[in-house]
């Protein structure tokens, strides 16, 4: 059988030496679901970038079904049948999802017409889409089924797939497997990029393995472990998060009988959130997409306000005050979209640094900004995280999803935070380095702050957290010890199968 696809010693090399790929070969065979598998860093996103006409190789070639293959852009790749899926959204929020779609294809279709096909694509997907609705009105999530549909309406040869289920639940996930293997069984092959290594095992046929930008092994997934698969990657023994003891102290963020409109139509009304976080503990807040979790950031990050007493930050009212003022009184948050939200694409990882550590780590003076102090921070960053960039001038968007994520967390973390509010944390990061953020934040606990994680990783949650509760249709389970809580029991309260009305007696009485 002729490969569907054949790299063969493919480099590329960037100013400053880092050499993102060397001499990678390897094939996908037509109807293969083929995972590329490597830490952050490793060289996946150039190579995959190389094959879809993004980025140009300095040496080595490609075949596409036998013939010659150079593309020399999207469109290129597109037109033989090369589409991907970005792990990173390219989407226009004032535009509704069918006109995103349509500026992709080559010949736009009438819009009934493409409103049909949206409709039927993401019903076969299980990843239900309004054509007429506004991305910015969209979930994270939801915005990832609009890229996930934009290249399946091309009817793709081969099919890149960077990270697809990063912001998906569970129970979107399955549908989605089951249209992969479906369209595998037709001819489509399917190249495949996840962290997530039960996923690689349960889907994917064969994985090449990168290691700074080498091919260091092949194998068959279902014949390996999760672990030995990170060990591949990584090269060495996974290190074992370690065992924690939860000893609870003072209160250091209290909410009561919180309620907050949405802020758009397709939004989530937060209803009496009540919780209290102590000092040395980690609270898991698990939930489907949608549900209320970008809202609750918002309310705790200062970005959206409340009445002043509903948030209490120490002993301190706080929910009329914003982010830097939250800042001051020690409660950080690190939201869960890294390029635009919490990072300036377009500045570098020292002036990113700045824009969050002014406040704390006092980088500025009079109005003056301080630049050695600046450097210095952008540096400890970058060394107490390993995060992977030629230096603290480089941009926020030319990083990797993964080392952009650490940068963000440990920029946070660095500033000792008495309370840290984190947005799914380790979104779209190798295993390494989700082991590295999560044994942080238990550090972090360990020292005394109070650490509350909005996470759809069950698995996650149960491993980190202390206390646990589910966020539903706006609404929150009262906190539970995490390791008493099964996965079936978790998930009747995903559905909003719990009672929540306690509000406190003053208000019951009113």
């Amino acid at each position: 059988m002729t490969a569907l696809l054949e790299v063969r010693g493919i480099s590329k090399s960037y100013p400053g030496g880092v050499q993102a790929n060397a001499d990678v070969s390897f094939t996908v065979e037509p109807g293969e679901i083929h995972a590329l598998l490597g830490e952050n860093g490793a060289g996946k996103s150039t190579l995959v970038k190389i094959i879809y006409g993004l980025v140009h190789p300095d040496a080595g070639e490609m075949r596409l079904a036998g013939a010659p293959y150079h593309p020399q852009g999207p469109v290129d790749a597109r037109r033989a049948g090369v589409t991907m899926v970005f792990q990173h959204f390219s989407l226009f929020e004032a535009l509704t999802v069918a006109e995103n779609i349509s500026l992709g294809m080559e010949k736009p279709l009438r819009t009934s017409e493409l409103a049909s096909r949206i409709r039927k694509v993401s019903e076969d997907y299980g990843l239900a889409l309004d054509p007429f609705r506004l991305v910015g009105d969209l979930s994270v999530g939801e915005r990832q089924r609009v890229e996930i549909v934009r290249c399946l309406l091309q009817d793709p040869r081969l099919l890149i797939m960077d990270e697809p289920t990063s912001v998906l639940t569970p129970g979107e996930v399955a549908p989605l497997f089951a249209t992969l293997r479906r369209l595998a069984a037709e001819g489509c092959a399917i190249l495949y990029i996840s962290h997530k290594l039960d996923e690689i095992r349960a889907l994917c046929d064969r994985a090449t393995v990168l290691r700074a930008g080498r091919v260091v092994a092949s194998c068959t997934p279902r014949a390996e472990t999760a672990r030995s698969l990170a060990e591949m990657m990584i090269g060495e023994r996974l290190v074992e998060p370690p065992d924690h003891r939860f000893e609870p102290g003072e209160s250091r963020l209290s909410v009561r009988n919180l309620d907050l409109p949405a802020d758009h139509p397709h939004g989530t009304t937060l209803s009496n959130i009540t919780f209290d976080l102590r000092a040395g503990e980690v609270l898991g807040i698990a939930g489907i997409a949608g549900n209320g979790q970008e809202e609750l950031f918002a309310v705790l990050s200062g970005e959206r306000r409340t009445a002043p007493d509903t948030i209490l930050i120490g002993r301190r009212p706080a929910g009329r005050l914003g982010p830097n003022a939250r800042r001051r009184l020690g409660l950080l948050a690190a939201p869960e979209e890294r390029l635009g939200h919490a990072a300036a694409p377009d500045l570098t990882l020292a002036e990113n640094a700045f824009l969050a550590g002014r406040v704390r780590r006092g980088l500025d003076r009079h109005g003056f900004l301080r630049f050695g102090r600046i450097e210095a921070f952008a540096r400890d960053i970058i060394r107490a995280f390993d995060v992977r960039t030629p230096g603290t001038d480089a941009k926020a968007r030319a990083l990797s999803g993964g080392n952009l994520q650490k940068f963000i967390i440990g920029r946070e973390m660095l500033q000792e935070p008495s309370v840290l509010v984190v947005n799914q944390p380790t979104w779209g990061v190798d295993a390494r380095a989700a082991a590295a953020i999560r044994r942080a934040l238990r550090e972090l606990a360990g020292r005394g702050a109070a650490v509350l994680v909005i996470s759809q990783d069950l698995d996650e949650l149960v491993e980190i957290s202390d206390t646990l509760a589910v966020l539903a249709g706006g609404r929150l389970s009262p906190q539970r010890p995490a390791q008493a809580l099964g996965a079936e029991e978790i998930g009747r309260m995903m559905g909003g199968g719990f009672a929540s009305d306690r509000r406190e007696p003053a208000d019951a009485a009113s």
